[in-house]
């Protein structure tokens, strides 16, 4: 006769299977903290999290979903966590606006000549001029403060809400533009820089 504790056990396992997790999820949930934080050691404190919080609450996973898909949304909401945490520590927003000033007219709001973006001259289909842009890209973005790439990445990759990300992050609608127009400024800056 079976116990109450192997019951549960049991009902769990019939939609989940946590001994098999790091085998199969490690790899690519690792991945995809890495493409969000850029930094392996929280990367990996994350995915070791999300395997803890996936057992402490393997009795909600009904099996609606898949599991790396289930999983994937408790490392979602870890990253978030993190972000929400390195946004406290980094709120220096408030009169960003200031330092790029020059970057547009003051009458007329278009760019100054000496800030106009260039064209990159940029062949579509030519895969490894789009690898090497993709590997600027990834240098631009590492250049980033924790809190604008955060911003950036949570819009950009994750495509959350502006809403979302300003209740996640505890930011005002203004201090989330601002944050997104300057690394916008900086990525296009670092960008121009750096491609021939």
């Amino acid at each position: 006769m079976q116990n109450e504790t192997d019951k549960g056990l049991t009902a769990k396992s019939l939609h989940s299977d946590p001994l098999s997790w790091v085998e199969k999820y490690a790899d690519y949930l690792y991945g995809f903290a890495m493409s969000r934080l850029r930094d392996e050691d929280v990367a990996k404190d994350l995915v070791q999290d999300t395997f803890l919080a996936g057992l402490q609450r393997l009795d909600r996973f009904e099996g609606n979903s898949e599991e790396k898909t289930w999983l994937t949304a408790i490392l979602k909401n870890k990253i978030t966590d993190f972000y929400r945490k390195r946004s406290a520590i980094n709120l220096k927003v408030m009169n960003a606006e200031n330092e790029q000033q020059d970057f547009f007219d003051a009458e007329s709001g278009h760019w100054t000549e000496k800030h106009y973006p260039r064209a990159f001259g940029l062949e579509a289909d030519n895969p490894l001029m789009m690898k090497e842009l993709g590997s600027i890209l990834n240098e631009c973005l590492a250049k980033l403060p924790g809190l604008w790439f955060s911003v950036f990445s949570m819009k950009h990759m994750d495509d959350l809400a502006s809403e979302l990300i300003c209740t996640e992050l505890k930011l005002t609608a203004a201090n989330f533009w601002v944050i997104m127009h300057r690394t916008k400024l900086n990525l296009r800056a670092c960008l121009q820089k750096n491609w021939n």
